[in-house]
């Protein structure tokens, strides 16, 4: 958690009441109980342990003085005047303060807390100057305290008023120590292990796993930073915190438990509807905004207009000019859900979130610990060191680079032929989370061995989980152009994803029909899904996964697979089913399939879907309330069923263009189905 510092000069400043004239106002015996309260919960606060720790025990041992004065004033039932209520008032923000402040550094990095040591101090010693401007003007001798109780308050006035700020010298030096680690770093100077050793014994951290708490305290810390130089500080810091716990305790073991699997999935996410491209129905990378003012993703945007289109694929208006504003706002947002879902996100592009170059000091780093890791890939600790370039691959794009320029990617090879069910899936997993960085992905298509061995494990995996996780290679993989095409061409990746979508479990079926989707972008590959039974596979997890399933059919049937789609047994009707009972992404999807089989397969498709029970109810439902594109979709589906009911048989793609009154709520027909 970030801590909050306030960095204007030290001085005595008058109490803040004015915003809090108008509360509601306690009762003098509420008002002085509060505030016992609040000074007994501050007064039982442990100090920081670590650093920062005088500064800390100055505060509390002040609060207890004000706990003993408050005590007495809870006893004696006074009647206050208005000027002492603003002051209890302004003294119970105080506290709370002083509250919030030590309970932000317990929870934040101890090293980033040791770099703001000067700014972090100064925010107490502020809290001490406003606790003593609030002393100077409480009328305390209207209180008819005893003298112990005035003396106590004399004591407190002195300690506040003669309180200066200042940072401990061990704190000041241990500080010194790590910046000059950190500056050694930029001259390739290797950290000595004794030094690293005194440095974070003195920060408490004593272990691996305290180690791996401030990774993670670190990395929020970059997230919360505006500038870039306190981003560059943070990664400077993740990066020695990572050093120090490879070198000092060695690579970690292989974690038990079925989380740890890699980067969330982005099919196992419910992505926003704002978030999706409404070209691709897929999270967008790089928002674009166009002359209509709709957003889409610049990739599938440029693609549209590149292939001739003049108008915005969702109004339909005509573009006034081919500029693409970027959507920075919308961006930043895609970011930070992507950060709280775990999901990875890699950023492209100017003004964005993240988008800085990385420090020189956090590259060394990364490459002294990838260096140390791959010199210890001995048989005996494979799978420990697999498992650290596994975890190290999944966090930033530093990391991918310098794994895979140290030449990591042959390495991890090899073990994907391993007898070691552990070892397999770290070492899948790790080639999955390299293939996240652009220029990985050809560097793993050009490794001799690399795409048969990733193939192999969909294939033939010890684990559902590694199939699951080589199917998620080739979605990554795929991402390219001409990689699609070439992963399309080869039978065992085509058999391998529909196997995999048709036995796997929920989640493995999940990764395998997102890297069908992906490649089924590309029409000369949807035969060869066609013919490894992609249909009935999809068909069969309409329940099971409808977005998924749904958003493969639509595929098949938009790139030339409608006879295989028509020819499944009661899919149009399960396709009706969807539009009724699916989320919006599905129903959209299910809609869109039926739109284009009606356009392509003519009447007897229309009759076949005129069967669906309660359809035209679904469709006007769909028209009156749901998404902006699946009312379009419904629409067009309306048209051809009244054309087919009328007799017309001669459905066109023209058909689409025709008006149709959408009706209000009140004007939908209810039956029940």
């Amino acid at each position: 958690m970030a801590v909050t510092l306030e960095v204007t000069p030290a001085r005595k400043r008058r109490p803040l009441v004015i915003g809090h004239l108008d509360s509601p106002k306690m009762s003098d015996t509420k008002l002085i109980r509060s505030l016992f309260f609040a000074s007994q919960e501050l007064s039982h606060m442990q100090p920081l342990r670590f650093i920062l720790r005088r500064n800390s025990q100055s505060i509390i041992r002040k609060v207890k003085i004000l706990a003993a004065v408050f005590d007495e004033l809870l006893r004696s039932h006074m009647v206050y005047s208005q000027s002492a209520q603003l002051c209890f008032e302004e003294m119970n923000i105080v506290m709370q303060r002083m509250k919030t402040l030590i309970e932000d550094c317990t929870r934040s990095s101890k090293l980033w807390l040791l770099l703001q040591i000067e700014n972090v101090s100064f925010s107490f010693h502020e809290l001490v100057t406003d606790l003593s401007t609030v002393l100077d003007i409480l009328p305390a001798n209207d209180f008819n305290l005893s003298e112990d109780a005035e003396d106590l308050i004399l004591l407190l006035k002195k300690q506040c008023s003669d309180s200066v700020q200042f940072v401990d010298p061990r704190d000041d030096d241990l500080r010194r120590k790590v910046t000059v680690t950190i500056e050694g770093i930029k001259h390739q100077t290797v950290p000595d292990q004794s030094k690293l050793i005194e440095i974070f014994n003195n920060l408490g951290l004593l272990d691996s796993v305290s180690l791996i708490e401030e990774i993670q305290r670190l990395e929020d810390e970059t997230h919360d930073q505006i500038d870039e130089r306190s981003r560059i500080a943070a990664a400077s810091l993740i990066g020695l915190v990572r050093y120090a716990n490879c070198v000092l305790y060695g690579p970690s073991t292989p974690s038990p438990h079925p989380d740890f699997r890699r980067h969330k999935s982005l099919s196992e996410a419910n992505i926003p509807a704002d978030f999706r491209c409404p070209i691709t129905l897929e999270l967008m990378r790089d928002p674009v905004v166009v002359s209509t003012g709709q957003t889409y993703d610049r990739e599938s945007i440029d693609l549209w207009i590149k292939s001739g289109h003049s108008t915005c694929p969702k109004t339909g208006q005509v573009l006034k000019h081919t500029n693409l504003i970027p959507n920075s706002a919308l961006k930043n947002l895609i970011v930070m859900w992507c950060r709280d879902q775990k999901i990875p996100f890699e950023i492209y592009g100017d003004g964005g979130v993240g988008s800085s170059t990385p420090c020189t000091e956090a590259v060394e780093f990364t490459r002294m610990m990838v260096s140390f890791l791959i010199d210890k890939l001995s048989a005996a600790e494979s799978n420990d060191v697999v498992f650290e370039l596994r975890a190290l691959a999944k966090s930033d794009s530093v990391a991918r680079a310098c794994i895979a320029e140290a030449g990591a990617i042959p390495k991890l090879v090899h073990f994907l032929g391993s007898d070691s069910q552990s070892l397999q899936i770290n070492a899948v997993t790790a080639i999955l989370n390299l293939s996240i960085l652009e220029q990985n992905k050809t560097r793993i298509m050009e490794t001799d061995g690399a795409l048969n061995g990733v193939i192999e494990v969909l294939r033939s995996g010890a684990t559902w989980e590694a199939k699951a996780n080589a199917a998620a290679t080739l979605f990554s993989l795929a991402s390219i152009s001409t990689y699609k095409r070439r992963l399309g061409r080869k039978v065992r990746v085509v058999s391998g994803l529909v196997d995999l979508a048709k036995q796997g479990p929920t989640s493995s079926k999940r990764d395998a029909f997102v890297a069908i989707l992906n490649l089924a972008a590309e029409r000369e590959n949807v035969g060869r899904f066609v013919e490894a039974g992609v249909v009935q596979a999809a068909g069969d997890a309409f329940r099971e996964l409808p977005e998924e399933a749904v958003s493969v059919v639509e595929a098949i049937v938009r790139k030339g697979g409608l006879m295989a789609v028509s020819a499944a047994f009661g899919l149009i009707q399960q396709l009706g089913e969807m539009m009724r009972e699916g989320g919006d992404t599905t129903k959209e999807s299910a809609a869109a399939t039926l739109v284009t089989m009606c356009r392509k397969g003519g009447s007897e498709l229309v009759a076949e879907m005129a069967t669906i029970p309660g359809i035209e109810r679904v469709i006007w439902e769909m028209i009156g309330t749901g998404t902006a594109r699946g009312g379009r979709k419904a629409a067009s589906l309306m048209r051809y069923l009244r054309r087919w009911a009328a007799g017309d048989t001669h459905e066109t793609a023209a058909t689409e263009t025709q008006s149709i009154v959408v009706p209000t709520p009140s004007r939908i027909f209810n039956p029940v189905l």
